[in-house]
């Protein structure tokens, strides 16, 4: 896999994030709640570690 291709999947990726967030403040979300924020945990980990990788890269 190429940089240009990580650079475009972790745009994706980014682009799904305000998704979850959305999803986290709804009031009947229940025991997903959990999982909603596991996910965007580990979101926030890969987005780190991009930028750890790639220091100069702009994704967005």
């Amino acid at each position: 896999m190429d940089k240009q291709s990580i650079q475009e999947k972790m745009t994706t990726i980014l682009s799904k994030r305000d998704f979850l967030v959305q999803l986290l403040e709804k009031p009947d979300l229940g025991t997903l709640r959990i999982d909603v924020n596991q996910a965007l945990e580990e979101l926030e980990e890969l987005v780190e570690e991009y930028r750890m990788t790639f220091p100069g890269d702009k994704v967005s």
